[in-house]
């Protein structure tokens, strides 16, 4: 794992080298154990690399990696745990290596497939891993880019006239667009205001939007192909298997038989490392299920989870007894850390800097501390169970969507009803609060309603919040678009339990889930691998009937069979429960201070997206329980801070 940055002007200037070394020095944090940069002035070209090391930790592996030629660079982040399987064939065809890493393997395996037919589409496809990375090639003077099926390395870019510039992480892109902006200062710090409107309304961005206008997300399973600093071509090589006919789909038994196989084989395959490997262990279905698959290869994997003390708050769960409760059944050792739920508020600042974009969840301080803890006890590795509930099923919303057959068939004006009821509830307590969110949106039909379902504030509500300025600038932009657009590809006949789960296969845990738990443990130079997210897995995961997935109320039924072998029953059909921050106190109390300042008159005139009386009656009506607007008011407070610390350069944290 590793941090890539670059750039590609039809111009080249003296300031270039200067940046590049700049977006390098901020991702060093990704990469502590070595660092290297390529320039070719003739055309343009630039490139940068700090390094993790992993797989061969020797000199070998240094990148940016050069033909001896120097006419082919690549920068690469991720693994390729096919890697070994690709170097035999490679061999064969003449290839000479003379190291042991996969950057190498991908380097050679594009030599290999640049001059075919649809070569790069091939090259792409053989590869089983998680990746992002850059391959500069003089002779066809073109820049290859290309993510991740998933999406699971991040990748940004900025298109602008005849630069184009690249890298893993904002912070480290600002440098490199500086040089593309400086003739005019035109683009730098324009606000993407359609992307904020989605950023509150989801807490998170579907799509590519970022915060800054000029800056895009590459998507997961995308391609491109620059030349002359200008993107030439642009094209998807991995679809989500729900695009696919489906139609000949596979029995219980072979459901919880292919599940169980799978899972293990991603397991061991993605245990390939040349330093120590541990594990994320939080005692739930998914962490529990990779762990016990581990453990067969290492029966001694360091497992690591969180206690958050003082976290009680009515509505979550204690994680901590089913982490210890599995650790003693699997016999694995299981470190604890302890952070204090103040401290966890203080950190706030420094989330939002370190996300680089304002998502509005106190979860990454999760990874975060468990991938300090890591790191300081020698592990540059760990595994996690981030995607089971994207493939199985698992969150609530799935259990909710199960429910819609009671009151569906109802009129519209009785549906409306009960949503008009349920917002009208007291949303201090859980019980109410989870009622709102069930009936919020049942006026709704077909692909709105189940975007619906992962928003977190009405539309109408959030433009009351708008000062004029911003309305005028978001137009007719809908938060929801990307989203609906995306369904509206979908098969006719596709379920809509089915339709969800491609929702949150490309949206919700590319621009969320790992976004986060890629920043938070890069922070620290840990690598998390997400063995759920083996291809081979994904595209079993979709063969297998929904009714084996979600069973009425029961979420991941085909999960849980599969693992009845392998874990206790009372961790296997625990509750589901959530990350333990009591964001609803730290409204009250831990946040209060910082609320104040950020949200307060005077900083909300200065930056103008935000009305001052319009989000004082949003505290005040949280504070008096007529709303649950805790994760609104958080959203608008990591938009303030991400403004201070990316446009401002005020240092947060």
């Amino acid at each position: 794992m590793c941090g890539i940055s670059g750039y590609y002007f039809s111009r080249n200037t003296s300031r270039s080298l200067n940046a590049l070394g700049l977006a390098n020095k901020a991702l060093v944090h990704r990469g502590p154990d070595d660092s290297g940069l390529f320039e070719d002035p003739l055309y343009g070209v630039g490139l940068a690399h700090t390094r993790l090391s992993i797989l061969d930790v020797s000199q070998a592996g240094h990148q940016p990696m050069v033909t001896p030629d120097t006419r082919v660079a690549l920068v690469f982040n991720g693994e390729i745990y096919n890697f070994r399987e690709l170097r035999v064939e490679l061999e064969e065809e003449g290839y000479v290596f003379h190291g042991q890493s996969d950057t190498e393997v991908l380097l050679n395996l594009y030599l290999a497939k640049r001059d075919l037919d649809n070569g790069l589409q091939e090259m792409l496809r053989r590869l089983n891993g998680i990746f992002a990375f850059a391959i500069w090639d003089a002779d066809q003077e073109s820049v290859f880019i290309a993510r991740d099926a998933l999406g699971v390395k991040p990748l940004y870019y900025c298109s602008i006239g005849d630069g184009f510039t690249f890298a893993s992480e904002i912070k480290a892109l600002l440098p490199l667009l500086s040089v593309i902006d400086e003739p005019n200062r035109k683009f730098l710090g324009d606000l993407d205001v359609a992307a904020l409107n989605r950023y509150l309304s989801f807490l998170w961005c579907p799509g590519e939007g970022t915060p800054l206008k000029a800056v895009r997300k590459m998507n997961p399973g995308e391609a491109l192909l620059v030349s002359g600093g200008q993107i030439k071509k642009r094209w998807t090589w991995y679809q989500l298997p729900a695009f696919r006919d489906h139609s000949l789909s596979v029995s219980s038994q072979a459901s919880i038989e292919g599940t169980a196989t799978l899972l293990r084989q991603a397991v061991h395959r993605q245990m390939v490392s040349d330093v120590p490997v541990g594990a994320f262990l939080s005692g739930g279905l998914d962490s529990s299920s990779v762990v016990a698959f581990a453990r067969e290869l290492n029966p001694d994997i360091r497992c690591f989870t969180i206690e958050a003390l003082g976290a009680e708050e009515e509505g979550i769960a204690d994680d901590l007894p089913y982490a210890r409760r599995v650790a003693a059944h699997l016999k694995v050792p299981l470190e604890v850390v302890r952070i204090d739920a103040a401290r966890m508020a203080e950190d706030l600042p420094y989330l939002v800097s370190q996300l680089d974009e304002p998502l509005a969840d106190p979860a990454p301080l999760n990874v975060l501390y468990i991938s300090r803890l890591a790191r300081e006890q020698g592990i540059k590795v760990l595994l996690s169970g981030a995607g089971g509930d994207d493939l199985f099923t698992g969150y609530r919303r799935h259990r909710a969507l199960m429910m819609e057959g009671a009151w569906s068939w109802l009129p519209l004006s009785a549906r409306a009803s009960l949503e008009r009821m349920s917002s009208g509830l007291d949303q201090r307590r859980p019980l109410f609060r989870r009622l709102r969110k069930l009936f919020n949106g049942a006026s709704l039909d077909g692909d709105a309603r189940l975007v619906n379902y992962f928003r977190w504030v009405d539309q109408r509500d959030l433009k009351a919040l708008y000062t004029p300025e911003f309305r005028s600038a978001l137009g007719v932009a809908r938060a929801e678009d990307p989203m609906l657009d995306y369904l509206a590809g979908l098969p006719s006949k596709t379920s809509r339990l089915e339709r969800m789960l491609a929702l949150e296969q490309r949206f919700f845990l590319t621009d969320h889930n790992l976004t986060y738990t890629d920043k938070m443990s890069m922070a620290v130079g840990v690598e998390v691998r997400v063995p759920f997210l083996d291809l081979d897995l994904v595209e079993f995961a979709a063969t297998i009937p929904a009714r084996f997935k979600q069973r009425g109320s029961e979420g991941k039924w085909v999960l849980k069979k599969a693992m009845e072998p392998f874990l206790p029953n009372d961790v296997i059909y625990r509750p589901k429960s959530g990350f333990g921050a009591p964001l609803r106190r730290w409204m009250r109390f831990e946040l209060r201070e910082l609320m104040a300042d950020v949200l307060g008159e005077q900083s909300l005139r200065a930056r103008g997206l935000f009305d001052p009386v319009a989000v004082e009656k949003l505290i005040e009506a949280n504070d008096k329980g007529r709303i649950d607007a805790s994760y609104t008011l958080l959203s608008l407070i990591c938009i303030e801070l991400w403004c201070r610390h990316f446009l401002d350069c005020r240092r947060i944290a």
